[in-house]
């Protein structure tokens, strides 16, 4: 669907449907929905009056204009209160219009306002970024192996702005959400394809493809490579596999930030994960082609940083591989080393994403990183702290921990600081090896958060576990639809803009 943004007064707009708010509580409209309520003889002031509709939020109400305006319908939401009204709102307000659209067979264009911004005392750029992701992002359609495919009606969005002076802010925030919206659009497909179709060398080669639109630099490291840089705590996860493993770098380095310490982000990707020889459960093993959602999300978030052209320099990369269980896979008891010479013995196989991170996180010191985020769908236990809500969220540095909380905010992606403490490094003591990779299922969030620091190497780093944000089997708001979330791009853009 194509947004574009026009100055003037939506009751005189063309379009199947416009649509305008209300705030809960308000006794009187906004100028907007004053104008098109005089348009249609009060019929907005009835319909509230009558107490059909209140303006609470994700509330709608649809009324047919009978010719006294351009437009044949009048969609009128109610954004809740104005003072608990955030960015995040605004972009569920957008999702929600456009996923109730979308259904109706008659409608093929609409025109909106950015809703509520100027009521509630939003950025107005800000505001016009979060319609324009909500828009796309209610629309999305996971990848189709069906003969007949479904369509989304909808063709275009008109974002309409009363005020010219403001017109060039609501124009730039609706260019780059659009912008991010799309990436993470590419984010949820990685994660939705099936393993046969994404396999590590697949996902390198869309990734390698993107770069070179994107013009981003690219590097792709065979399993020759990485061996010969001593990445065998990596390489011991794909050795039960056909597949071979890969690792990707990604580069944006605008034109004179070429001596600037990196952002670095770094994505845990494991295309489908059996468990090893530490085997999962059948019945809910389809899930694990989600196990790449960190990898997938700092690609998406590259795309989107390198489209957004941000003045900053951001390397991403992402360690795929396939966690097999065949005669060559590692076992529980191996010990291995990895390329900073540290030891860690395998306790169990399905523990793997923090082996494949291990070395990544060794990696990424060559490049003197002002920070390092991590992102990985890591441990079943943090949905059991956390639920489906937040992210779990660690840090060796409170400035990067505050960083990471307002990209969170305003990105809408939400994060929880977990604790870290140095006994939790007390479980993954190994008698034989310097770590062990498992220290049981009693605070093993954060246990699997000291694994990996133990492999940083001296800059500041952040650990996501997003292993319950991934994917959902219901709609989690109208702009996260069931399915693969795309969770992770918007908030590293925000982090990326901001740091």
């Amino acid at each position: 669907m194509e947004i574009q943004v026009v100055q003037g007064n939506i009751a005189e707009i063309e379009s199947d449907c416009i649509v305008i708010n209300h705030f809960e509580g308000m006794t009187t409209l906004s100028a907007i929905t004053a104008s098109v309520d005089e348009a249609l003889g009060g019929a907005i002031s009835r319909l509230i009056a009558s107490g059909d509709f209140m303006g609470k939020a994700e509330s709608s109400a649809l009324l047919y204009t009978d010719g006294k305006l351009p437009a044949p319908r009048v969609l009128i939401v109610g954004l809740g209160k104005a003072q608990e009204y955030t960015l995040h709102k605004v972009r569920r307000a957008s999702a929600l219009v456009a996923k109730k659209l979308a259904k109706m067979d008659g409608v093929k264009t609409y025109a909106t306002i950015v809703q509520g911004a100027g009521i509630a005392g939003l950025d107005v750029r800000q505001a016009s970024q979060a319609t324009a992701e909500g828009t796309l992002l209610a629309i999305y359609q996971p990848p189709q192996y069906k003969r007949v495919q479904k369509q989304i009606g909808l063709e275009r969005c008109t974002v309409v702005e009363a005020n010219p002076q403001t017109l060039t802010d609501v124009a730039a925030g609706i260019e780059q959400g659009e912008k991010i919206a799309r990436e993470v659009h590419t984010t949820r497909t990685l994660v939705s394809e099936p393993p046969n179709v994404l396999y590590p060398v697949a996902l390198a080669t869309r990734a390698r493809q993107m770069a070179e639109e994107v013009g981003l630099k690219s590097t792709v490291l065979g399993e020759a490579a990485m061996r010969e840089l001593g990445m065998n705590i990596l390489l011991a996860v794909s050795q039960g596999s056909a597949n071979e493993a890969q690792f990707i770098i990604l580069e944006h380095t605008p034109p004179g930030h070429e001596e600037e310490q990196p952002l670095v982000l770094a994505g845990k990707g494991i295309t489908f994960d059996t468990g090893g020889i530490s085997l999962k459960p059948g019945a809910e093993m389809w899930r694990m082609k989600n196990d790449m959602g960190g990898a997938a999300a700092v690609i998406g978030a590259m795309e989107a940083i390198a489209r957004l052209n941000l003045p900053r320099r951001v390397i991403g990369v992402a360690a795929c591989v396939e966690n097999m269980p065949d005669g060559l896979a590692f076992r529980p008891a191996d010990i291995l080393t990895g390329m900073t010479g540290k030891t860690t013995e395998i306790i169990s196989t399905d523990a793997e994403g923090r082996l494949v991170l291990a070395d990544s996180l060794a990696y990424v010191a060559r490049f003197n990183p002002s920070a390092v985020v991590d992102l990985a769908t890591l441990t079943g236990a943090v949905g059991v702290a956390l639920g489906k809500v937040r992210a779990g969220l660690f840090a060796n540095n409170p400035a990067l921990q505050e960083a990471l909380m307002g990209a969170s905010e305003r990105s809408g992606e939400k994060l929880w600081p977990l604790p870290m403490d140095d006994e939790y490094m007390e479980s993954i003591k190994s008698d034989m090896a310097e770590v062990k990779n498992s220290g049981g299922s009693g605070g093993g969030v954060s246990s699997s958060a000291k694994f990996l620091e133990h492999f940083t190497e001296g800059y500041a780093w952040a650990h996501l576990d997003i292993a319950n944000m991934v994917w959902s089997d219901v709609e989690k708001g109208a702009e996260t639809p069931k399915g693969a979330t795309g969770f992770g791009v918007r908030l590293l853009v925000e982090l990326a803009s901001a740091i």
